[in-house]
């Protein structure tokens, strides 16, 4: 049996900072319930989901090296946020939870040392105008 082939450097980076987001959340008391959490059908995906209280947090985490073509956050345009919705509601219509208690946030990391991570709280809704569909 061969070795699987090692990962590309992008995917590496985004496993990282995948990591690196979820250890910064459990220093903020979220309670990770779940990562990469995808809809059967493929049509949404979420990189963690997470209570904060009373609050059942989506996270879409990106990370960079560089802000060369933006900071991080700015890389969850239209269709990343559709992609997050979809996984959204399909995980609370399966879990049984109202969409009363959904939060979207974004975690920003840069890949420096020491990693620079931002956590970007209520950054789009199912509620508001903010990023729905």
């Amino acid at each position: 049996m061969n070795p699987p082939a090692p990962l590309p450097e992008h995917l590496r980076r985004g496993r990282l900072g995948e990591d690196l987001a979820y250890r910064h959340l459990r220093k903020l008391r979220y309670t990770v319930v779940a990562r990469n959490y995808r809809t059967r059908d493929g049509s949404g995906e979420v990189d963690l989901i997470a209570w904060d209280g009373p609050q059942l947090v989506f996270v879409e985490v990106k990370a960079r090296t560089r802000e060369d073509f933006g900071s991080p956050e700015s890389a969850v345009d239209t269709a990343k946020r559709r992609h997050i919705l979809r996984a959204a509601e399909d995980y609370l219509r399966r879990a049984g939870h109202d969409r009363s208690c959904a939060r979207f946030d974004i975690v920003s990391v840069m890949l420096r040392e020491p990693a620079e991570i931002t956590v970007q709280r209520d950054a789009f809704s199912l509620r508001s105008g903010k990023g729905t569909f």
